[in-house]
């Protein structure tokens, strides 16, 4: 099938395809059009192009294409040039344009909207939102240095020193998370806000500081995420609540960066104009959510404003098209994985199934009927009674009279299997035991008696241990040495002395097992916690 890549609009930075991904389309079948010049702002020459397999043509040519693969979302004229049932694949914004989805009735065509993919674990390599936001995150944390006027790192030199300047993020998504190690890679002090409290680990795995929201916020937090994996508008008393945490900590950074969206609807306020003003002199406001409404009330789409106090809030929307090689090979590679789909048999034939659940969520329009809204599709990991055990359902049954979940009857099944097997391993050491005893000269036995008692109370110390001390590795040979420990410490007192003096030599050295492993293993997680 043809596939145009025509130019992009001069504020777009991400092309639709790159040498790379134009050798994977080749590769499916598909032939590819590629317009001259679409490369340019992304630093790629038409010549790697044709090398990989395009053919260089005119813009009406690339849009005239049966697919055509963009990066914005194409004007009325643009629309204009592609033929009658094409499909268009590219970013469009369904839940706010309303109108662009009747214009794409209205000229026949079957769009996909690459920023509608499903949260899925499968549909991860074609999230553009994901990846894009991903290098907006780290663009961000550049952008504030820039206007920052300061090392984000503190440093100490002949001649003095000044501390890390402290960062603060609203939102711990992907954007949040690559801001926070970004900043954190700059030396920069990093504080995080989110509305989810789970995401506290991966904040403070980042080398990051978690800022929890009010007690009122967290007690409905399970409603802040919606079943999809987008955030949820909050409630009014909620927002109220957090926007005073907000205040107070922008109030004590020199750098702020927020990350909040909804998708389909105007982004969150979260710092208004009193909040900036109270921030110090100098700092830096960086509203990655300017594309959308913005996250403050001195927001300005794609310019920096500065208050009378010297606060600059930096508006840009364009934060990961200042990335425009990177933000282009990520960009194409989403959609390559995307018709890579699409065309199962690998023959350049693509196939709308709109029984797959991805595909059906980005298809917005096809044989002249609006599609958008998608059915919903559930990732959320809270249960709800479709996912609740099939054996508290009773009546429930398959065809066969199973339970129609397969995996809901084998989980029970293995850990039957599991108890099973305990259970005779248990029997069986008890009677390898007895017959050892029975077999034993009588003054070795209490020798068993020792060994039996070290066996459960070095397992029982150790297990006691918390986890985050120690790895799974680590824990299994301390709990050896556990053994080996409390054994020798009862037979230290022996009256042969050559037993004696083998059971101190056993103390020393498990001894410098148990805490050589915690060292080792303290100085491994530190390590990551460094990021």
């Amino acid at each position: 099938m043809d596939i145009g890549v025509p130019h992009e609009q001069p504020e777009q930075a991400p092309v639709a395809a790159t040498p790379q991904s134009v050798e994977r389309l080749v590769s499916l079948g598909h032939t590819v059009h590629v317009e001259r010049g679409v490369g340019a702002r992304a630093r790629i020459p038409d010549d790697d192009y044709r090398e990989a397999g395009a053919d260089l043509v005119d813009a009406e040519a690339a849009w005239g294409c049966d697919v055509v693969l963009a990066a914005h979302t194409p004007s009325n004229r643009e629309l204009g040039l592609m033929r009658h049932g094409a499909t268009l694949i590219s970013r469009l914004d369904p839940a706010r344009r309303p109108g662009l989805l009747e214009n794409l009735r209205a000229c026949g065509l079957t769009a996909l909207a690459v920023d509608a993919v499903p949260r899925l674990s499968r549909a991860q390599a074609m999230d553009v939102l994901s990846s894009q936001a991903n290098l907006a995150g780290y663009r961000a944390v550049i952008e504030a240095a820039a206007h920052l006027g300061r090392p984000l790192g503190g440093q100490v030199t002949a001649a003095g020193k000044f501390a890390p300047a402290r960062v603060y993020v609203i939102g711990a998504g992907v954007a949040g998370l690559a801001g926070i190690g970004a900043a954190r890679s700059l030396g920069a002090v990093v504080r995080g806000t989110d509305v989810r409290p789970e995401v506290a680990e991966q904040v403070e795995s980042m080398g990051a500081s978690f800022v929890p929201l009010p007690a009122a916020q967290k007690e409905s937090a399970a409603q802040e995420e919606s079943r999809d994996g987008y955030a949820t508008q909050m409630a009014a008393d909620q927002a109220a609540a957090a926007a005073a945490l907000y205040a107070e900590e922008a109030a004590q950074a020199d750098v702020v960066i927020t990350t909040a969206a909804v998708p389909g609807r105007r982004a969150p306020l979260l710092l208004g104009r009193k909040a900036i003003e109270g921030m110090r002199p100098g700092s830096v406001v960086i509203d990655m959510a300017a594309g959308t409404g913005g996250n403050t009330e001195l927001t300005v789409p794609g310019r920096v404003v500065t208050t009378e106090s010297g606060v600059a809030v930096v508006g840009f929307t364009d934060l990961a098209s200042r990335l425009p090689l990177q933000s282009s090979l990520l960009y194409s590679q989403n959609l390559v994985n995307l018709l890579d789909l699409m065309t199962p048999a690998k023959d350049g034939t693509i196939v709308l199934d709109l029984d797959d659940e991805v595909i059906r969520t980005v298809t917005v329009c096809h044989a002249g009927e609006i599609l958008w809204p998608p059915p919903p599709v559930s990732v959320s990991a809270a249960p709800s009674a479709a996912d609740e055990p099939a054996a508290e359902r009773p009546g429930e049954l398959g065809e066969h009279g199973e339970h129609g979940e397969p995996g809901a009857a084998e989980e029970p099944d293995a850990q039957d299997r599991s108890r099973r097997r305990r259970v005779v391993l248990g029997l069986a050491a008890t009677v390898l035991a007895a017959v050892l005893v029975l077999i034993t000269p009588t003054a070795a036995t209490s020798h068993y008696i020792v060994l039996a008692l070290s066996i459960i109370l070095g397992f029982h110390v150790i297990s006691n241990v918390t986890p985050a001390l120690h790895t799974p590795l680590m824990s299994v040979t301390n709990a050896i040495s556990g053994i080996i420990l409390l054994g020798a410490i009862s037979q230290v007192g022996n009256a042969d002395t050559r037993i004696a003096a083998v059971a101190f030599v056993a103390i020393v050295l498990a001894t410098i097992n148990v805490f050589g492993g915690f060292a080792v293993t303290h100085r491994m997680l530190a390590m990551f916690r460094k990021g």
